[in-house]
């Protein structure tokens, strides 16, 4: 179960056509529910893209940042309309992106909860329900359901 994501985290049905227009779409969010300006949010997550893409495979993005400021682990989910192109390790466009936002010290806490990101998305039967979720609501609801936690861990 993922305790770092709420209602307003939560981008369902998104439409953007590229990648840089999804991250400023989400660093736009994320100001809103952290306080920090969203400038320094998406400074921030394109300094860690440049290191190489976020872009997991399999339709799944999973950009993140340290964030001096951020106030404690914060995720925002986007559920794309039509894929991007997100220069994917695996060369396939992405339409689901859990961006994930962590105090700048956080180094454990910030790993720990990369990988229940990583755990969660990279279930199959998952990702195609978080794709076929019809609302902001249904897609908080996979993403934050007990039972899920169990399998997960």
């Amino acid at each position: 179960m993922i305790q770092f994501l709420n209602s307003q985290g939560i981008m369902a049905d998104t439409r953007v056509g590229d990648k840089k227009t999804l991250l400023a779409l989400m660093a736009a969010r994320a100001a809103k529910v952290t306080g920090i300006h969203e400038r320094i949010i998406l400074d921030g997550i394109m300094q860690r893209e440049r290191l190489g893409s976020t872009g997991v495979g399999k339709g799944i993005a999973i950009p993140h940042a340290r964030l001096t400021g951020c106030p404690r682990v914060i995720g925002l989910f986007a559920q794309l309309r039509t894929p991007i192109e997100f220069e994917a390790i695996d060369g396939q466009p992405v339409d689901l992106a859990f961006m994930l936002l962590s105090p700048e010290g956080a180094g454990a806490d910030h790993l720990q909860a990369l990988a229940e990101i990583s755990r969660i998305l990279r279930d199959g039967a998952m990702a195609d329900r978080l794709r076929g979720a019809e609302s902001a609501d249904a897609v908080l609801a996979l993403l934050t359901q007990p039972q899920f936690a169990a399998v997960a861990a």
